[in-house]
């Protein structure tokens, strides 16, 4: 199948599909003649997996390190979606339920009680979502909010400020090559910084993969890309290219 069939099959476009092959979440093979993408059952089956993940709210990074994780069972998988989602619908039926019961306050058909306006509104996390996480999920994030959270107000404060500092220095680098020395020594300062505050032993692969989450997760680009624009990719490379080199 080739990236059109795809992106119209999928509903998907063919950036979308070759943003997914440069990020190296669904890397298809290469047809030897034209090098056009060529898409075989293996990648079919794995864009599905995707965009379960993806409609649960997932970024791709998150997507990228669940999928290649040597657990990942996709039955398991797809158990646990499953399950999800039909958790969502019983909540989503019970808000149904409650908006048609208001309606029918408001004209005057129905009395509520106070309790009864309220259902179908739970904020906490879905069980089974909880449990995807615990097997596949991203365990340097969870580590890293926890250690945030025990801090005071002045000590969030000056975290945020060397994070500020550190998010500027990288920027003002970012024209020179990744691998050149300057770039190499605040990327080394950066990844120090990571490991003393935030709760959680980076390696060297989970720092590479942060990287590549900047880059998928537009949250993290639009922030990162605050500092100036292109900081994001730079940074993605810079940090693996310390990665690879250190290891």
């Amino acid at each position: 199948m080739t990236v059109k069939e795809l992106a119209a099959m999928s509903g998907l476009t063919v950036r979308t599909l070759h943003h997914y092959d440069s990020i190296g979440l669904l890397c298809p093979k290469r047809n030897s003649i034209n090098g056009y993408r060529v898409y075989e059952q293996a990648e079919l089956d794995r864009l599905q997996q995707i965009l379960f993940f993806r409609t649960s709210g997932l970024a791709l990074g998150e997507i990228t390190r669940i999928l290649d994780c040597p657990d990942y069972c996709p039955q398991k998988a797809l158990e646990l979606q499953r399950q999800a989602l039909f958790h969502q619908r019983e909540q989503l039926d019970i808000r149904i339920q409650t908006v048609e019961h208001t309606i029918l306050s408001l004209r005057g058909e129905k009395i509520m009680t106070d309790q009864e306006k309220f259902r179908g509104f739970y904020f906490s996390k879905n069980p089974y979502e909880a449990e995807a996480r615990d097997r596949w999920g991203d365990k340097a994030i969870d580590g890293s909010q926890a250690a945030i959270n025990k801090l005071d107000a002045e000590g969030k404060n000056e975290l945020g400020a060397e994070m500020n500092r550190l998010f500027v220095h990288l920027a003002q680098l970012r024209s020179e090559p990744v691998g050149g020395q300057a770039v190499q020594a605040a990327v080394e300062e950066f990844y120090c910084f990571l490991k003393q505050n935030f709760g959680h032993h980076y390696t060297l692969e989970a720092f590479a993969g942060l990287g590549q989450t900047y880059v998928a997760d537009q949250r993290f680009t639009k922030n990162i890309d605050q500092f100036g624009v292109g900081t994001t990719v730079f940074l993605a490379a810079a940090m693996e290219h310390y990665a690879i080199t250190k290891a």
